[in-house]
């Protein structure tokens, strides 16, 4: 028995090693490739840079007016985390508390969502629609097209819901508590933690989207997220593409992102663990 426990536990070490590899060696790349020349980094070779070229920050930094385009992301982000936790905490509140006709279709539909995923094909009908409304000029529009695929915070949400004991809404209703209050004063505090991590979700997706950001300010590139402008530093200057440009970008914008999960990360573990003690 022990000889078996000895063998699952290494298969188990070796199994979480090769996941680690395939999520660490991307970001060191990145941040290694930042620092090497345009000429050492496509040519290969060294895995560390033989000179660090930290001067590639501060191209980078200008060239890509990170400033602008960085407040420009945190605005479509911050509007579309705030869209995904309206929607989602109220959607999840009627399936979990209330029966109305089509609610099974609804459901339904909303677990199929979940199993498909159209992706790209998606995105030319939701750019017409967008189009037609006037919303393909706006930040608001890009962060509504950005906050999509919400069956899994609405579900998130539906777990928690279901958790909370329905004789608390009885009891505010009667004292007099209308359906939205109990809503906001009962439902919306006890589910904070799903909350939290719906809201990291949402503002992750939205900063480190590109294709969609591309597509809907093809028309205006003032609103250019961060991710779109990045992408754009490989063909900055030269004809020949400037990836060590490109890879200081691509760094500097993973730094906002990471500063908010440090801040948060206590709040979304716990969020998950008791997610899933609850659901």
């Amino acid at each position: 028995m022990r000889l078996r426990q000895v063998c699952i536990n290494f298969i188990k070490w070796i199994f979480i090693g090769i996941i680690l590899i395939f999520t660490v060696y991307p970001i060191l790349y990145t941040l290694l490739g930042s620092f090497k020349t345009n000429w050492e980094l496509t040519s290969g070779g060294n895995f560390f840079p033989k000179k660090w070229m930290f001067s590639n920050y501060t191209q980078a930094y200008i060239q890509s007016n990170f400033l602008k385009y960085s407040i420009n992301s945190i605005l479509i982000s911050g509007t579309s985390m705030f869209i995904a936790l309206l929607t989602s905490s109220m959607a999840g509140y009627v399936f979990a508390r209330h029966t109305f006709p089509g609610k099974k279709i609804i459901v339904s539909a909303y677990l199929a969502m979940m199993f498909i995923s159209l992706g790209a094909v998606s995105i030319y009908p939701v750019y017409i629609l967008f189009h037609k409304i006037g919303l393909t000029k706006s930040f608001l529009g890009l962060a509504i097209a950005l906050t999509g695929s919400q069956a899994t915070n609405v579900f998130l949400t539906v777990g928690f819901v279901r958790s909370i004991p329905v004789s608390m809404d009885e009891a505010a209703y009667l004292e007099g508590c209308s359906y939205m209050k109990i809503f906001y004063k009962i439902i919306i505090p006890l589910i904070r933690p799903i909350l939290g991590v719906i809201a990291l979700f949402a503002f992750r997706y939205a900063w480190n989207d590109y294709l969609i950001g591309l597509i809907m300010t093809i028309s205006n590139p003032d609103l250019m997220p961060i991710t779109v402008a990045v992408v754009q530093l490989k063909y900055s200057m030269n004809a020949a593409a400037e990836w060590h440009i490109m890879l200081a970008g691509a760094s500097l914008a993973i730094v906002p992102i990471l500063v908010l999960y440090i801040f948060t990360n206590k709040q979304f573990i716990s969020g998950l663990t008791v997610g899933a003690v609850k659901g």
